[in-house]
């Protein structure tokens, strides 16, 4: 690593770990060894160090993205929800801190990003609709708000595994399949054992307990 790449991946290590927020450019500088003015002369500040990490994290996962199918398929669904969990990890405090997120160098990106995520798995379930594997829709609006439901199960894991001081070795990824079997038609069912196996499906979850639910009429 030359001194630009490694303050960088220092940045992105010490902000995971305190936030954004919480650290400035002289405590940046000595937990690398440097000076403050090395450090500004590398990026003037906190601002241009933020632009550099999200514009690292746009390329790379850009160029991950480009190794998954592009089709409206719940492979490429599968293989995209995998990426942004990952990157979730690796750029933590991006996520996990909304004044990041909403900052101008990153919403606009986030929501283009976001309203993509969406609209791709609108066409999936269409396709899927298509050819078979999915059920039509019987109440209007329910598969909007399960491609609504998938991208927030995404895009807030980490959010809510860190709130609620909970892991899950699948990462989300046992959540977002047990919206959405439900919706498979037998033909789906058979192409999702195929490709996953038919362990994965015999248990997304633990069980859910009907006995302390069964005075409840409705």
């Amino acid at each position: 690593m030359n001194t630009k790449e490694k303050i960088i991946a220092t940045a992105i290590k010490v902000f995971n770990e305190k936030g954004y927020s919480a650290v400035n450019l002289k405590e940046l500088a000595q937990t690398l060894g440097i000076s403050r003015g090395n450090l500004t002369y590398h990026f003037n500040n906190k601002q241009d160090l933020l632009e550099a990490i999200v514009e690292e994290m746009w390329k790379k996962l850009a160029k991950e993205k480009e190794k998954t199918l592009q089709v409206p398929s719940f492979e490429n669904m599968h293989n995209q929800t995998r990426l942004y969990l990952k990157f979730q990890k690796e750029y933590a405090f991006v996520f996990l801190d909304t004044h990041v997120q909403n900052h101008p160098i990153i919403k606009d990106q986030f929501k283009i990003m976001i309203e993509k995520t969406i609209a791709d798995f609108h066409t999936m379930i269409a396709m899927g609709i298509q050819v078979g594997t999915v059920k039509e829709e019987t109440i209007p609006g329910t598969y909007r708000s399960l491609a609504l439901s998938v991208w927030m199960v995404s895009f807030y894991w980490l959010s809510q595994q860190t709130t609620r001081d909970k892991t899950n070795p699948k990462g989300g990824e046992s959540i977002i399949w047990g919206l959405i079997l439900p919706h498979l038609t037998e033909k789906g069912i058979t192409g999702f054992k195929k490709f996953f196996g038919s362990a994965y499906d015999e248990k997304v979850g633990e069980p859910f307990n009907v006995d302390q639910y069964a005075f409840i009429k409705f």
